[in-house]
């Protein structure tokens, strides 16, 4: 083995050893080495050495690997400058309230209390913690709705070990976001500096700080494990509804009880997130983390500071991705994407700008589905590709009062609707009516309906002495769908529960009245397949009438 050889295997060996100090055992191959005394020098061919004169003259040190760009303590230094930097913008939160319960501290969804079944409960203090960050010099505070909802004192803790009282100055539960206001000096608060989490992407390095188990000015790393999320929450509004919070950053760094309300970072130190759920059957970190992302709470926050309430905006529909199925059976291309509208709600802003629901039955992979109705493509000019994208745009850039232009495609052709955001409601009706009557017989139309009512009459404004039966929905391809019937499409609350209604109403078959769908039912039962009937009907307040060729009960 010459010289050379020998010492490029030292170098590796110094490097490694050094790199693993004695934690590592190295099992080194088996070397033909020569004898240390034929490695010495002749004295002509030793080098010349050169004695520096001055220390400016000394040869510099060589630089540990650990300390460049590439090595572990560059990377740790980075780690604790962005803890120093962020840390005295993060605090703890505590929140006391009452509760009727038996003591037993078992947090649900995401941390908040919960109860023991063997207990007998009883009214007590209970006492919740969280983590918040410093919005500004003014002394809001942002956290999250379930760490102060229903709390009777809260405090805020900085990481000095400054403990504040805090009051409530507005909260959303629909986006899980509360502020709070502390007096202290402005010289006394550091805000958090804000990134945009619109360029947040999966694989990007993450920070988390807060108050796990209580634990202060606790960090954990990761990355962008997922972006697009959805966070189910029940409505704030008591109505048994459940929204979903969009856009929503999902994390690997270690989110646990406790983190609630604290941040997510970016490595430059800026908020990319609020950190408000985690996914696990455990209660602690499964790898799982959700995270309300900045541009959402840039856009509430400012408005519960000035208003101290926050209303969602609402376009009053409810739909799902326009899938390549779908697609097809609306003879669109399968590759077309976007938000299909299934049913639109009564006296909404889509019902007012004149969106169109679906009304036609078809099956997917022997699912029942319907379609048929407005396909939403884009929404003022960004690209909208399936139904989160639309709830996102909502969410991010939509505010109550807005006015919003969205583009359409109806019946195969493209077109744009202009479109005035309301307020989402308050109240809804709980409790389900009777499912529609599906007229079942060897003869078969293709619909299901219901009974018409003094209040679908004065909704679809019809004279009071209208009887008949209201399409509900139309099976595709049977014979009413082949006849040009038309099912409802927007839904409206009779008292009961919601019910779709606009649809064509069958007054009459081959002249003779109809008084509800059971008769109805009777007349179709009266047929045989292939007979041709003629159907009296009710739509857009008009009278008309077709003729329908019967087919076989499928």
């Amino acid at each position: 083995m010459n010289r050379n050889k020998l010492l490029i295997f030292l170098s590796i060996f110094l490097i490694f050893g050094i790199t693993a100090c004695s934690a590592v055992e190295l099992d080194l191959p088996d070397l033909d080495l020569p004898n240390m005394e034929d490695l010495s020098l002749d004295r002509e061919e030793q080098p010349e050495v050169i004695v520096p004169e001055s220390e400016t003259d000394a040869p510099a040190e060589p630089t540990s690997l650990k300390n460049t760009p590439a090595g572990l303590g560059y990377l740790q230094n980075e780690y604790i400058e962005i803890y120093k930097n962020v840390l005295p913008s993060v605090v703890s939160i505590s929140a006391t309230r009452t509760v009727i319960g038996n003591g037993f501290d078992n947090p649900g969804f995401p941390f908040d209390f919960g109860e023991s079944p063997d207990e007998e409960p009883f009214e007590y203090q209970a006492s919740a913690a969280g983590s918040g960050f410093v919005w500004d010099t003014e002394g809001h505070i942002i956290t999250n709705n379930h760490v102060i909802e229903g709390a009777e004192i809260i405090r805020v803790i900085f990481s000095d070990g400054t403990s504040l009282k805090a009051k409530l100055v507005g909260a959303d539960a629909d986006s899980d976001l509360a502020v709070l206001k502390i007096d202290s000096p402005p010289a006394n608060l550091t805000p958090i500096e804000v990134s945009d989490s619109t360029r947040a992407q999966v694989g990007q390095v993450v920070i988390a700080i807060g108050n796990p188990f209580q634990l202060e000015g606790s960090m954990t790393t990761g990355i962008i494990s997922g972006i697009g999320r959805s966070l189910p929450i029940s409505s704030s509004n008591g109505s048994g509804l459940y929204y979903s919070i969009p856009d929503v950053i999902q994390t690997d760094a270690a989110i646990n009880p406790g983190n609630s309300g604290g941040v997510l970072v970016d490595i430059n130190g800026g908020l990319i997130g609020v950190t408000s759920a985690i996914e696990s059957p455990v209660r602690a970190n499964s790898g799982v983390g959700y995270v309300i992302p900045s541009v959402i709470v840039s856009k509430i926050v400012p408005i519960l500071i000035e208003d101290g309430v926050y209303q969602q905006p609402w376009i009053g529909i409810s739909g799902q991705d326009l899938i390549p199925e779908l697609a097809e059976l609306m003879d669109l291309n399968p590759k077309q994407r976007g938000a299909l509208v299934i049913d639109v709600t009564a006296d909404s802003p889509a019902d007012e700008a004149g969106l169109v629901g679906s009304s036609i039955e078809g099956k997917v992979d022997g699912v029942d589905v319907r379609v048929g109705g407005d396909v939403i493509i884009a929404a003022d000019g960004i690209e909208i590709n399936d139904f989160e994208d639309l709830v996102a745009f909502l969410a991010r850039y939509a505010l109550v009062d807005q006015n919003i232009t969205l583009s359409i495609i109806r019946n195969g052709d493209p077109i744009d609707i202009e479109l005035k955001l309301a307020a989402r409601p308050t109240q809804a009706a709980e409790e389900e009516i009777s499912q529609p009557e599906e007229i079942s017989s060897d003869a078969w139309l293709g619909i299901s309906g219901i009974d018409l009512t003094d209040g679908i009459l004065d909704a679809m404004d019809l004279d009071s002495n209208v009887t008949g039966a209201l399409i509900q929905a139309i099976t595709s391809d049977s014979p009413a769908d082949l006849a040009g019937l038309r099912g409802s499409y927007k839904s409206f609350d009779s008292g009961q529960g919601n019910i779709m209604i606009g649809g064509d109403v069958i007054t009459a078959i081959d002249g003779k009245e109809v008084e509800n769908m059971a008769d109805l039912a009777d007349r179709i039962q009266s047929y045989n397949p292939n007979d041709e009937i003629k159907i009296t009907y009710i739509r857009n307040g008009k009278v008309d009438t077709l003729s329908v060729t019967l087919g076989k009960q499928p």
